[in-house]
């Protein structure tokens, strides 16, 4: 009697095989939609360790372990800042009680508004110094020194315009320098800077106007 071979078992035709199922996740060079390979290291540093590190200095107030820049230095920077506000507002309001002649009352508004406008960026210095850790200096011996623009009075309108035409933008060319020297390394005291820079730039281009409008002449060439 003769044995039949056993036959391989084929599945009904028409019925799908079944493929063992993959897990893209299981594989380690398992891409990203950005096409990157998966990385597992954060971006950013541990919340632990953050918070560790934020009990470890208290002393330091908002100074942190990623603050990048020179705080000495950069208090000693602002306290000129802080200094060359000062006489601005010391400069502007002086202006405003002493101008006199034909359309002073005009000019005399405008020297008003700058010179508010300067006491808030002074205020603003001299916070920032103190969140670096620093005393802001209002001490007036030795303010003319420790400023950038000088106080000069202006023996009529047209002087005291001019003068504070040439002090706007000896503060806009020495606050650029600034920015750029703050950088990335203290983005807090540069994001302030660009922002007084921007208020120093009216200033200097409301004087020019006032200028143009009294002498009948820009006294500043267009290139």
């Amino acid at each position: 009697m003769e044995k039949k071979l056993a036959q391989p078992e084929h599945p009904p035709l028409g019925a799908q095989t079944r493929e063992p199922r993959h897990n893209a996740q299981d594989d380690p060079a398992h891409e990203q939609p950005n096409g990157h390979a998966k990385n597992d290291q954060p971006f950013i540093t541990d919340v632990r360790e953050l918070r560790a590190r934020a009990r470890a200095s208290l002393a330091d107030g908002a100074i942190t372990p990623a603050y990048k820049g020179d705080v000495s230095r950069a208090i000693g920077i602002l306290q000129s800042v802080l200094a060359t506000e000062i006489v601005c507002v010391l400069r502007y309001t002086m202006n405003a009680v002493a101008a006199t002649g034909i359309s002073s009352e005009s000019v005399k508004k405008e020297f008003d508004e700058h010179a508010r406008e300067e006491q808030e960026h002074m205020r603003m210095v001299a916070e920032r110094i103190n969140q670096l850790g620093g005393t802001p200096d209002f001490n007036p011996d030795g303010l003319a020194s420790r400023s950038a623009s000088q106080y000069v009075q202006g023996a009529n309108l047209i002087e005291m315009i001019e003068e504070n035409l040439i002090a706007e933008r000896i503060a806009c060319e020495h606050y650029r320098e600034l920015v750029r020297y703050f950088g990335e390394n203290d983005p807090t005291t540069r994001v302030m800077l660009e922002g007084i820079l921007v208020n120093e730039e009216e200033h200097a281009n409301d004087m020019h106007d006032l200028l143009v409008a009294h002498e009948g002449k820009p006294m500043l060439p267009h290139n």
